[in-house]
């Protein structure tokens, strides 16, 4: 049995650490899965799993353990920047613009009441406190990322045998900044005396999309004696819209029109459009027709196809530019991109992964789909080198120094700042360079949780050897009590505003205060008492800034406070 024993005691082979990490992680992943009162921790357990893995002395050489961290922290920090990437920039447009204010002011807060707790509760001349207590911070956020921000950190303020665990405190806070979230949640619900069926009944009354974006079909008959001779392309220029007539029935005879196609009184005609548009549309062209021709009629048969786009030469392009009516005989009458429905407007970028509604005849709608890709097998396959060009252009860029005044060392975005930045804008503006950054939801996410969980056994490991002292018999009830007020001070003042002075709905509260805290059980709850969609909504739309945010501000905070 001198093999099995070697196995678990010999920390310096590759099989014991290989061996480490499957079980820290499995134990983990699968304790994670484990509910109480409807709320799991979910993958956050493998911390937890490695913290007793390292205190009962099952752990690996700590060259190892570092670098499998750092690697776990940049791949994960990077998945991330390619899936908020092509939404961050959107979601400063009117109607996210306040949102974004109040998780600003929600991140602000958790760090004010933090410091706030540093001072009360703890001995400010321990240069130890102030990092425990950014480790609090981000288990009371429920945010890893920022743990892994903070850490990377303070590798260059302290030296190696130093430097505080602060993965502790952050274990502590975790657990009721889980439940803290929800909580405050409900309490703000009683706080503004909110009655969630009023709030359903409220959003069913609202657009659940915005009119300017959503696309919206109708049958209109010419009967505006202007247009009578005019082309296609001269109509939509004096309505100055986007607007995509599909098709035209004249004299009995349904085609495709393109831009050089000239309209008659009495002719019929299928308009695609945005919703907002729609009326100014139907005012200059003709009444809407009730009962639209019928396709049984037409002499040349009109097919409608959903393809997808997995050409990489189509990646950037713009619709305008590709002349589909008049090049191709088809007309494009809308967009999908991930799982969203967008206007079909000339100026619109196509992506890697966009779904496009394409209407004409069986030939050429063919000839469009071979052009476009058309390949779902294709968008399986992950686009490795773009995530590995990022990763080396984001880790060169995290390591550019900036002198500050009054710091001790140089500002650096580090292998968390510096990657997640690239990967945002890889992930908004990579077509320009003709890099393609789709990757699948499952591979996406799959990367992530793989660089997470590497990420979080490393952290556990570490800090298990030292947890007994640094918690049990340290300041762990102090962590654990100071990390519930970092989470419920901001919600309570925040979600009260929201809703008093800015009137929004509740459920989009919910949503914004769950992508405030990048908390997904928080959001599942919120899902769990609204049927519509409004708290999703809420959480993407503050997602990316708050997630940007929350690492900056670690290593913000770390380097300008923690080194004095």
């Amino acid at each position: 049995m001198d093999w099995l024993i070697n196995l678990f005691t010999t920390t310096d082979s590759i099989a014991h650490i290989a061996l480490l990490y499957a079980i820290v992680i499995s134990v983990g992943v699968l304790l994670g899965k484990v509910k109480v009162g409807g709320i799991s921790l979910g993958v956050t357990f493998v911390l937890f799993a490695g913290i007793l893995a390292g205190h009962i002395g099952f752990t690996a050489p700590i060259n190892i353990l570092g670098f499998i961290q750092d690697f776990g922290l940049i791949l994960f920090v990077f998945c991330i920047g390619l899936q908020v990437g092509p939404g961050f920039f959107e979601s400063f447009r009117k109607g996210g613009v306040t949102l974004n204010l109040l998780t600003t002011a929600i991140i602000l807060l958790n760090i004010a009441v933090m410091f706030i707790c540093y001072w009360v509760f703890f001995d400010t001349s321990n240069v130890n406190n102030l990092p425990m207590m950014v480790g609090t911070l981000y288990g009371a956020v429920t945010n890893t990322p920022g743990l892994g921000a903070a850490n990377e950190a303070l590798t260059s303020i302290f030296t190696p045998g130093s430097m505080p665990q602060i993965a502790s405190g952050y274990a502590c806070a975790y657990p009721l900044g889980v439940l803290g979230i929800i909580g405050a949640t409900i309490a703000i619900r009683y706080i503004t005396r909110v009655k969630l069926e009023k709030e359903e009944q409220n959003l069913a009354e609202q657009e659940d999309e915005n009119p300017h974006a959503k696309p919206h079909q109708m049958h209109l008959k010419v009967s505006n004696a202007y247009i009578a001779g005019r082309t296609l392309l001269e109509i939509s220029q004096f309505l100055n819209r986007d607007v995509i007539c599909s098709r035209l029935l004249h004299d009995g005879e349904v085609t495709i029109p393109n831009r050089d196609t000239i309209f008659s009184l009495g002719d019929e005609v299928l308009i695609v459009c945005t919703e907002a548009d729609a009326e100014a549309i139907k005012a200059f062209i003709g009444p809407e027709i009730d009962t639209p021709w019928h396709t049984e009629a037409e002499i040349q048969p009109l097919i409608s196809r959903r393809i997808v786009v997995t050409n990489p030469a189509m990646n950037g392009k713009t619709l305008g530019k590709m002349h589909f009516s008049s090049v191709y005989g088809v007309n494009v009458t809308r967009i999908t991109r991930q799982g969203m429905d967008l206007f079909a407007g000339r100026n619109h970028h196509f992506q890697i992964g966009d779904r496009i509604m394409v209407v004409g005849p069986e030939d050429n709608v063919n000839r469009v789909a071979d052009i476009m890709g058309n390949s779902i097998k294709r968008l399986d396959a992950p686009n490795i080198g773009t995530i590995f060009i990022g990763i080396i252009i984001g880790i060169l860029f995290g390591s550019i120094p900036l002198a500050i005044p009054g710091m001790p060392v140089p500002l650096k975005l580090g292998i968390a700042g510096g990657p997640l930045i690239i990967a945002i804008f890889i992930g908004r503006f990579g077509y320009h360079f003709k890099l393609v950054t789709y990757t699948t939801t499952s591979a996406n996410m799959m990367l992530r949780e793989i660089g997470l969980v590497l990420f979080l056994a490393s952290v556990g490991i570490k800090a298990g050897a030292g947890f007994w002292e640094t918690v049990v018999q340290g300041d762990g009830l102090k962590y654990v009590y100071t990390g519930f007020l970092i989470t419920i001070v901001p919600i309570l003042i925040v979600g009260t505003i929201a809703r008093l002075r800015y009137k929004f709905n509740y459920f989009t509260i919910m949503g914004m205060i769950a992508g405030s805290y990048t908390d997904p059980p928080a959001l599942a709850y919120a899902n769990s008492v609204c049927s519509r969609e409004a708290p999703s909504v809420g959480y993407s739309t503050v997602y990316p800034l708050s997630m940007f945010l929350r690492i900056f501000t670690a290593q913000l905070i770390v380097l300008f406070c923690c080194g004095a």
